[in-house]
């Protein structure tokens, strides 16, 4: 695909920032003062020198087309990706213009390309000869899995003593006990193996001190990671579909083994969520043939930024496979046949009653399930006392907007590219409210990303 005409915008290369202090620096470098031999290709490479403090200026260059998103090569001592000057080479390549032409790569930028695709066809080489190929120890990977079977069956076995407890003993016994005790149940699941049970366990310890009305939830909670056990302990008995859903929430490791599908895909929205161990990067996808909403995951070790990056708004043509699980969006991204550029599409919305419907239908595959995707056609950005939501603009029906943005800048971009009128809304709907992630307003205008 040719980059000249599809720029990205500036929100969208701003986006890529590792931090706010990268996107500040980077911001000042998107001028053409300090840069020289700029170029670009049909093929997604963006090359130039850039001024520095020292003798020689820094050689960038940007592959867009890379097969995890934007990859980035600079000659400055910077360990961040991107660093401040692939920030300023790119933003001097979304500028209108025409700074950045097309042209001949240079060798160093040459050279750094062609051993990125020679690397990425050997992956891929080895990736479909390794899929043909056998297990080795075909029995030792089956004692493997029973074993750690075993080690959930027990660990879900001591964690329904332990809620029996709970119960047992009253719910206000759970605030006066303290954080220590979940901790505690949450190590012994890590123990047992299975990850997505101590991260509930670890959930219903900061329930307590979460406010006014905290017995009700944890209540809730706690019915939730039950049925969870349950659904564990009495797998066997469980249709296909929701079995898997069950090895997933317990937290065991599966594979994207669904049929490829080929669309271009639309990038609907992308935020991060971190704790002390892990940052988990979320990527909304929408294919616009196929009007499949999918999910891709991306993970980094605490304080680093997962390596896939999709700015919201850019659009590529690729094959996604689904993972297994019944209700469970999630994909892995296969092959990319595009570079992601600009788009002014949108997925197709729906009222507040049938975003309602939709989250209730996906719960009947997932009762564990949180959120779910949709986007909101028509609805205008509302206040509704200390609280907000997005009002159907032909219609009398409302979602309230999930009570933890209220205090985020997301919420006033909202109102503001509304302005009393009607938007289109991608986000998260789920038992806590609407989550707004992407909005668009009415017309042709461009996605604005709100989280």
């Amino acid at each position: 695909m040719t980059q000249q005409g599809v720029r990205w915008t500036a929100d969208q290369v701003l986006a890529l920032a590792p931090d706010v202090a990268s996107r500040k620096a980077g911001s000042k470098l998107g001028a053409a003062g300090p840069w020289s031999e700029t170029g670009s290709s049909d093929e997604g490479t963006v090359w130039g020198l850039c001024r520095g403090s020292g003798s020689k200026p820094y050689q960038t260059v940007i592959d867009i087309a890379g097969s995890s998103g934007p990859a980035y090569k600079c000659s400055c001592p910077s360990r961040k990706f991107p660093c401040k000057h692939a920030l300023g080479l790119l933003l001097l390549w979304a500028g209108e213009d025409g700074t950045v032409a097309r042209g001949q790569a240079p060798d160093w930028a040459e050279q750094w390309i062609e051993g990125r695709r020679k690397r990425a066809e050997e992956k891929r080489t080895t990736g479909e000869a390794s899929g043909t190929a056998s297990p080795s120890d075909p029995e030792a990977a089956r004692r493997r899995t029973e074993r750690r079977a075993e080690r959930i069956t027990a660990g879900a076995e001591e964690l329904e003593r332990r809620l029996a407890d709970l119960l047992r003993g009253g719910l206000a016994a759970a605030e006066q006990a303290g954080y220590g005790q979940w901790e505690e149940t949450a190590a012994r699941m890590v123990d047992a193996q299975a990850p997505g049970l101590a991260a509930r366990v670890r959930e219903l310890g900061a329930i307590p001190f979460s406010g006014a009305g905290w017995p009700v939830r944890l209540l809730e909670e706690c019915a939730l990671l039950h049925l969870l056990d349950q659904g564990w302990l009495r797998r066997e008995r469980l249709p296909d579909g929701l079995a898997a859903t069950v090895r997933s929430r317990v937290g065991l490791p599966g594979s994207a083994d669904g049929p490829p599908v080929r669309d271009r895909w639309l990038v609907l929205a992308q935020y991060d969520t971190a704790d002390s161990r892990l940052t988990t990067r979320r990527i909304w996808l929408h294919g616009t043939e196929s009007d499949r909403t999918a999910l891709l995951l991306s993970y980094g070790a605490a304080g680093r930024a997962p390596e896939l990056t999709l700015p919201v708004g850019l659009a590529f043509e690729a094959e996604v496979s689904a993972y297994p699980g019944a209700g469970q969006l999630r994909a892995a991204l296969g092959e990319r046949f595009t570079p992601p550029a600009p788009a002014r599409i949108r997925p197709r919305g729906v009222t507040t009653p049938q975003a309602a419907a939709c989250y209730g239908e996906a719960l009947g595959a997932d009762p564990w399930l949180d959120s779910y995707p949709v986007t909101l056609a028509r609805v205008i950005p509302t206040p509704d006392g200390d609280a907000w939501q997005l009002a159907d603009a032909d219609g009398d029906f409302a979602l309230p907007i999930a009570p933890s943005l209220l205090s985020r800048p997301g919420l006033w971009r909202l109102a503001a590219l509304s302005g009393g009128a009607p938007v289109t809304v991608f986000g998260e709907c789920g038992h806590r409210g609407f989550t707004p992630l992407t909005a668009w307003p009415e017309g042709a205008g461009e996605a604005v990303q709100l989280c």
